[in-house]
């Protein structure tokens, strides 16, 4: 299996971003939305936290269930606009379903809001600096007491998708990994090392990952015999889940990517 050159598919996908295998069958995809919908939500509370990373300090933003007790973890990644309202957002969804979610900062409190800047910022983010923050806040998470230590997830969307995927090969103990339209890994030595069950939503007319690629990362993951759960939508390109890429944006397949999400998150992390 040919690595491709893993900046040059970052940088093309996140391009993507400002812009705008087989699919499953009905059945299925009408299955994943019902037992989504099955899902109680809880009472969550929100807070700004910092944690250490060696010498340094980083941010991040945690929500976590009200009611006390212990409960598997999300680890949120965001695209390469950082950490804005909807990463939020989705941080908040995340934990109403019963999970401590920590959204990782990995631009130090920036954000972007034009391509332009957007693009300063991920190029200023080295890969392994990404995925050791990304690790700090899996360590902070495995202080907290309210997190079962041996049920925590990864998700992430664009840039985070892809940094996600990365965090993956090099942390074992994750329970499990969603990869939102992200680059993946294509170097079997790499692919061998991703544990977790991984679940992916993408899109069949993004020119940044394209179908051919998810499907040779989905194939070589399934020839090891790995879990993995890929849809493919069609007439979906990058960055089809968040409604403020207006061009981009397809309500259903975003609706069918989140119920999958839930599902794939109950069934690791209970």
């Amino acid at each position: 299996m040919k690595a491709a050159p893993h900046a040059l598919v970052l940088t093309l996908a996140l391009t993507l971003c400002s812009i705008s295998l087989a699919a499953q069958s009905a059945p299925a995809a009408s299955a994943a939305k019902a037992e989504a919908a099955k899902v109680v939500t809880v009472s969550t509370k929100s807070q700004d936290v910092t944690y250490p990373s060696g010498k340094d300090t980083l941010t991040g933003y945690l929500v976590e269930p009200e009611k006390p007790g212990t409960y598997g973890a999300v680890i949120v990644v965001h695209e390469w606009w950082g950490m804005n309202d909807w990463v939020k957002e989705q941080t908040q969804k995340l934990a109403s379903l019963g999970y401590v979610a920590l959204a990782v900062d990995l631009y130090n409190g920036k954000s972007a809001t034009d391509p332009t800047e957007a693009h300063e910022l991920s190029r200023g983010l080295a890969q392994d600096r990404a995925i050791r923050e990304i690790q700090a806040g899996y360590d902070y998470l495995d202080t907290l007491k309210s997190v079962n230590k041996d049920r925590i997830a990864i998700v992430g969307w664009c840039m985070g998708g892809g940094y996600a995927a990365d965090f993956a090969v090099k942390q074992p103990r994750l329970a499990g990994l969603v990869i939102n339209y992200g680059a993946l890994p294509s170097d079997p030595n790499d692919l061998q090392q991703i544990a977790p069950p991984v679940l992916g939503n993408f899109g069949a007319d993004d020119k940044g990952i394209t179908p051919a690629d998810v499907k040779q990362f989905q194939d070589y993951l399934k020839k090891l015999g790995h879990y993995v759960d890929i849809k493919i939508y069609p007439g979906a390109g990058h960055a089809f889940e968040n409604p403020n890429n207006t061009n981009g944006y397809r309500p259903e397949a975003a609706a069918d990517a989140w119920a999958r999400t839930v599902t794939f998150l109950h069934r690791c992390l209970g």
